[in-house]
């Protein structure tokens, strides 16, 4: 056990203990996670669960800004968004191997994150949440205009191809376990950056910044680092959705996508692990089973985000481990 301290200091803790070892709680959940996805799609729907296993991921990417830094954005949509058009452009024109159309999106999203990132992470609070929002209704014009994303139309029929020459991502199951390997591999780096000195950092930023940086703590670069990483997650989720649908559309740079991550990391649970993993599931389940209801879906949607604020804001698994006494 050791404690985060400035650099060049001894033994000055700014906020929090590192654990060297993973809680077995945690590792309980993980595995049963596991399990549980595993076995889901021969008894639920893969395409849906495809579905939201990509938006576990976006959730996740998500969560590591707003719930670990502090840092509101409006505009998370726009990494989803760019780089499902990047890696659908780079499949069914260019003609990438899905697993290189994907890296290709994630890059590009990536390097959004920087650009807008550089130019954002000095604002605070409701500042920063306009800003973001501003850039990404730009990417979504943008968007909306560029003769390669095909405008309203989007881009269809992006071809799945075989990745790495062996997986024939045209079979169903097969296209399922890529997906969750993805999402697995993107949560495990989530996992990662808030267990380790550097999330320490971040959660030391996001209670007390003036007293990090008074310790020697490089805010703005500690949260440019996030901001890009939580840009770039997002964006493996947005190339890797765009293959599971064949399809990148304006939906995805639109800004009530944005609103849709802030509900399910609300719902799950802000600032916990497997938190937006069962918040994206709970809202994908309700515009999957609801959706015959047409525009009222909104109106349910924004009456669940007024209860979680006003009566648990903790969100489901927040509260779950509130009860348990045991952070998940």
């Amino acid at each position: 056990m050791s404690t985060l301290t400035a650099p060049g200091t001894s033994a000055r803790p700014v906020a929090v203990e590192i654990s060297g070892t993973t809680p077995i709680h945690q590792i309980v959940a993980f595995g049963a996670m596991v399990t549980l996805l595993v076995l889901a799609p021969f008894v639920v729907y893969p395409v849906f669960l495809m579905k939201a296993l990509c938006f576990a991921l976006f959730a996740c990417a998500f969560n590591l800004l707003v719930g670990y830094v502090g840092l509101l954005s409006f505009g998370h949509a726009a990494f989803l968004g760019c780089a499902g058009y990047a890696s659908a452009h780079a499949a069914k024109v260019w003609g990438f191997a899905p697993e290189s159309a994907i890296v290709f999106g994630t890059l590009v999203a990536a390097a959004l994150g920087v650009v807008i990132g550089a130019l954002t992470i000095r604002s605070r609070g409701i500042y920063f949440a306009n800003i973001t929002l501003a850039f990404a209704q730009m990417i979504f014009f943008f968007s909306l205009q560029a003769k390669f994303t095909g405008g309203e139309d989007g881009i269809q029929a992006v071809p799945r191809g075989t990745m790495f020459g062996v997986l024939d991502l045209r079979q169903t199951y097969t296209m399922y376990f890529v997906v969750l390997v993805v999402f697995l591999l993107g949560f495990l780096v989530v996992y990662r950056s808030i267990h380790s000195p550097f999330g320490q950092v971040l959660k030391a930023i996001r209670e007390n910044e003036p007293r990090a940086t008074s310790l020697g703590y490089q805010a703005e670069r500690y949260k440019l680092i996030a901001f890009v990483l939580s840009a770039t997650l997002a964006g493996t989720a947005g190339a890797t959705k765009a293959l599971v649908f064949q399809l990148a559309s304006l939906t995805d740079v639109h800004w009530t996508m944005s609103g849709e991550v802030v509900l399910m990391t609300l719902l799950g649970g802000m600032g916990t692990v497997f938190g937006p993993v069962v918040g994206a599931f709970l809202v994908i389940s309700l515009e999957h089973y609801l959706a015959q209801i047409g525009s009222w879906l909104t109106i349910v949607q924004g009456t669940i985000f007024i209860v979680c604020v006003l009566t648990f804001r903790r969100g489901v698994i927040g509260e779950l481990g509130r009860l348990l006494k045991k952070p998940l």
